[in-house]
């Protein structure tokens, strides 16, 4: 079989392994289990859409990483992680949703295997990938091992992106900013939504500036009217309608690095108040981007965020940013740092986050938001998408 096409050079993908292997000597944990798809796709390479059954990557604190999923997935693995096939393991179907045996007892047997039933081993317990069931079936099998919470400790190793990193994410950015073009020139009153999702959909795969466009983590957001007073509604065959507000939550994605961005489109002449919010949310915008500058808290961005809001009378009661990267469905954030009180991590350059000042009103919607990178001096905006609502008559 032909070697993989890795996105990253070795020497990337050792510089992470090395990362986190300081990250569990700090912590005490001798092998990792990460189920993470983003995680196992950062440290390996590995990408496929195998993750609805169990699958993972163990590393210790020596030697390769060792690939282990399902049998039918392990020549996925072998097109796509940089590891010898000594360290890609499959196992047998009979295991796949079986009430009567579980993946995570042949786990157990590849990890004794490698003489770790003893170590303590850390297993990503807040994960959407990794059930109570495989948890509990991992205890029965493992008695003598010491079974440690390690959520998000790959994660946070993924903060500051490299130059690699921030070229795919640029390239995402260009992606979305079609995505918007596409949305500005098609929609009109009378055109069905599902059929301007159908645009969306095609100028995110198509590409823009020769590179290709993953798919998303996340399908588009596209609530209209009072259905817009929900962040989370996606969309039907309803025709778009004059008087409407229209928000769309979308992104661009290359390499599964995405860019998150949402415009609000208005069809008719908008009420004042939905003037009135997005002249607040652009002067809070400026306020907040102000202090994402490297030395300042997340919660330096929120305060002055929802700080200006809030003196301009309105309020947003939800965080108003996250950070970014590689991700794969049902969530394209990191699932790390946040804009919002509390949150006292430091930014430095190389972090990248999707800016989220959205309002929900009381009959619709307003989202205006940006991924933005943290520079050596500031925040920039990786898009260039025309700003505030767009009004089209």
């Amino acid at each position: 079989m032909a070697a993989p096409h890795l996105p990253f050079d070795r020497s990337e993908y050792d510089a992470r392994l090395a990362k986190t292997r300081t990250a569990m000597t700090r912590l005490g944990i001798e092998v990792l289990f990460i189920t993470d798809p983003s995680n196992m796709a950062w440290l390996t390479g590995y990408d496929g859409w195998s993750f609805y059954v169990h699958q993972g990557v163990l590393l210790g604190l020596e030697g390769a990483p060792v690939w282990w999923g399902r049998a039918m997935d392990a020549n996925g693995a072998r097109r796509t992680v940089f590891m010898g096939h000594d360290d890609i393991v499959g196992y047998d179907d009979t295991y796949v949703q079986n009430p009567d045996k579980h993946p995570m007892s042949d786990l157990a047997r590849l990890i004794a295997a490698r003489g770790w039933d003893s170590a303590v081993i850390g297993v990503e317990l807040d994960n959407y990938y990794f059930s109570a069931a495989a948890y509990l079936a991992l205890v029965r099998a493992l008695p003598d091992a010491g079974l440690r919470d390690t959520t998000g400790l790959v994660n946070w190793q993924r903060a500051v992106k490299s130059p690699r990193e921030i070229d795919y994410m640029r390239r995402a950015a260009a992606i979305v900013e079609n995505m918007h073009r596409v949305i500005r020139d098609r929609a009109e009153p009378g055109l069905r939504k599902n059929e301007l999702i159908a645009d969306i959909y095609h100028a995110g795969i198509t590409g823009a500036d020769g590179h290709w466009g993953d798919y998303p983590a996340i399908v588009p957001m596209a609530p209209s009217g009072a259905d817009a007073t929900a962040p989370h509604l996606t969309w039907d065959n309803s025709p778009l309608r004059a008087g409407d507000c229209t928000f769309f939550e979308i992104a661009g994605a290359y390499r599964r690095y995405h860019c998150p961005q949402s415009r609000t489109l208005f069809l008719g002449t908008p009420p004042q108040k939905y003037r009135d919010a997005d002249s607040a949310v652009q002067e809070a915008t400026a306020a907040a981007l102000e202090q994402a500058r490297p030395g300042q808290r997340c919660e330096d961005v929120a305060r002055a965020f929802n700080t200006t809001l809030n003196r301009l009378g309105f309020e947003k009661d939800s965080r108003c940013g996250y950070s970014i990267g590689l991700s794969y469905p049902p969530d394209w954030g990191e699932r790390t740092m946040s804009f919002r009180a509390g949150d006292a991590t430091v930014m430095e350059p190389g972090m990248t986050f999707h800016f989220m000042p959205a309002l929900w009103l009381d009959d619709g919607g307003l989202e205006t938001t940006e991924p933005i990178l943290i520079t050596e001096t500031g925040a920039e905006c990786l898009c260039s998408t025309p700003g505030g609502l767009f009004v089209k008559t």
